[in-house]
């Protein structure tokens, strides 16, 4: 692994990619169930949504764990100082949301008096006592929350991207699996194009 590619720690990685994976799941899960009339399709996507967003919650108090104890890496070197504070903030946000989104969610869900079912396994307990009107509060604001996630995921995916492919400057490649970030700064190096060969 060259010095370019090092970074975060394995666990650190894997939290998230499989975090990321769950949230881009439950976007679409959440847009397609409240587009659909009432019924069994409309019902087995909440339970998902509910059971993708206890997971993601789960898997967000871990992230934070991991990050305390074995700390991050420092800023990217090369990295301009708006960059810096812009990939801070960005990181903040999504942190902040990765909790509030879901915990809105379940919030609201225990005000409605839904109970939330966690992949048919087990029930979470409410958090807040039966009232209609204030659900409806806590699920429009979960909602919004939703939308605003969505929006700082794709700004994320969009400054990774082009680090990773544009700048190439290694800054995706250190949060990719062990050999992958390697591969990445190499694809596309002068010299290692056809008929080339590296020295």
């Amino acid at each position: 692994m060259s010095e370019m590619t090092r970074g975060y720690s394995p666990l650190s990685k894997w939290l998230h990619w499989i975090m990321a994976g769950f949230v881009l799941s439950i976007i679409p899960v959440g847009l397609t169930m409240t587009r659909l009339p009432s019924g069994k399709l409309q019902d087995s996507l909440f339970e998902l949504h509910e059971s993708f967003g206890a997971t993601i919650l789960t898997l967000a108090c871990l992230r934070v764990a991991v990050r305390l104890i074995r700390g991050v890496p420092e800023p990217y070197a090369s990295l301009a100082l708006w960059q810096r504070l812009a990939a801070e903030i960005t990181h903040r946000v999504l942190y902040a949301l990765i909790f509030i989104v879901p915990l809105l969610g379940w919030a609201g869900a225990s005000a409605f008096g839904a109970p939330i079912s966690v992949y048919g396994l087990f029930t979470l307990p409410p958090i807040l006592a039966v009232d209609k009107r204030l659900a409806g509060t806590l699920f429009s604001v979960h909602m919004a929350a939703a939308y605003l996630i969505s929006a700082v995921v794709a700004v994320h995916i969009g400054a990774a991207l082009l680090h990773g492919f544009i700048h190439r400057d290694g800054v995706l490649a250190r949060m990719l699996p062990n050999g992958w970030g390697d591969w990445l700064m190499a694809v596309g190096r002068p010299g290692r194009r056809r008929g080339q060969r590296s020295t």
